[in-house]
């Protein structure tokens, strides 16, 4: 009886390197001997140049500061190995900088997961994986939709933003880094006032088309490692934060160093109310002619450490700013603890 993935673990150039705790791939068959494991990236680059490996997975939290030299280096001496990096959620801004695309096709690395993922997903994306998934019965669809199904664990299907779920574990594991990293971190709650009157007035049809709407906007507020997210209903969060390396990127930031801490939670701020700005004076064209500036907001920011000591701390306070915000008249951002913010 075959076992599950046989025949691409038979085929000499389906061997496989992991680089790093393969704690994070799900499903691993780690007594077959077409995986190999290295602890650390100099032990892999010379394995990669002994031998070759149909793909290699390259765990990103478990590697320096020179995560890109290194890959460089594996790609030129790993002889067409497609790459595949695993990352946690808080690093998936780096993750995507790292894959090649149209716009990169020089990048180091050939895509990413976000971890913990199941080893059949790791494997469908391989070039010398045979069109089947699981079995030599089931069709490479199959792995497509194993992918599909992933994607929508941690995306909104409406928006495309992240959902609830990823927003939390996003959230727990910036903060995490934030506490090691002397970096801050700025929440944004927030949700369209009124928005049941919308549904009833124009039906829902239409209040989808006013979300989609609203989550455009406020990713082009922001900026690309942002992260940006429908946590239910009309509500929506957003996650600012400073990576501890490297420039700022984004809209208007090119060239500028990481934040002092002293500018937090100003610039969140500052983005936050673009963005309520330019939705209050949108034409929102499925409104009808009475759309154009009837669409506000309202919202609250909480930074962390100065306003928590957790996520969890950190999203209470930012939903207390967001109920003060709604009380004091609507269409507002708010500061915790402050009433601080402007209409």
């Amino acid at each position: 009886m075959k076992s599950p993935n046989s025949a691409w673990f038979n085929n000499p150039s389906s061997e496989v390197l992991i680089i790093g705790d393969p704690a994070g791939l799900q499903d691993l068959p780690l007594s077959m001997g077409s995986v190999r494991q290295s602890d650390g990236m100099l032990g892999a680059i010379q394995m990669a140049s002994q031998q070759r490996f149909g793909t290699i997975v390259v765990v990103m939290s478990d590697l320096d500061a020179h995560l890109e030299s290194s890959l460089t280096t594996l790609r030129r001496i790993s002889n067409g190995s497609r790459i595949i990096l695993l990352a946690q959620m808080a690093e998936e801004h780096r993750a995507r900088q790292l894959v090649r695309s149209a716009s990169c096709p020089n990048n180091v690395a050939d895509e990413y997961f976000i971890s913990p993922v199941k080893w059949d997903s790791i494997i469908s994306v391989s070039p010398f994986y045979p069109k089947v998934c699981k079995s030599d019965q089931i069709p490479m669809i199959e792995a497509d939709r194993i992918r599909q199904l992933e994607r929508l664990a941690t995306e909104d299907d409406l928006t495309g933003l992240k959902n609830r779920r990823y927003l939390r574990e996003f959230l727990r594991q910036i903060v995490v880094l934030a506490g090691t990293e002397d970096m801050r971190v700025t929440l944004l709650l927030f949700d369209i006032d009124d928005f049941k009157h919308y549904n009833d007035a124009y039906g829902h049809t239409v209040g989808d088309d006013v979300l989609r709407q609203a989550a455009i906007m406020i990713s082009r507020c922001c900026r690309e490692h942002d992260v940006v997210a429908r946590i239910g209903g009309d509500e929506f969060a957003v996650v600012f934060w400073d990576r501890p390396e490297g420039p700022v990127s984004g809209p208007g930031t090119a060239g500028q160093e990481r934040r002092s801490a002293g500018q937090h939670p100003r610039q969140a701020l500052f983005m936050a109310q673009r963005f309520r700005e330019q939705i209050s004076r949108s034409n929102l064209s499925v409104l009808g002619p009475e759309g154009k500036g009837s669409l506000t907001i309202s919202g609250g920011l909480a930074s962390f450490p100065a306003d928590a000591s957790n996520e969890g701390d950190l999203f209470q306070q930012a939903d207390k700013a967001l109920l003060e915000a709604k009380r004091s008249g609507k269409d507002r951002i708010v500061l915790v603890g402050t009433g601080e913010g402007s209409a």
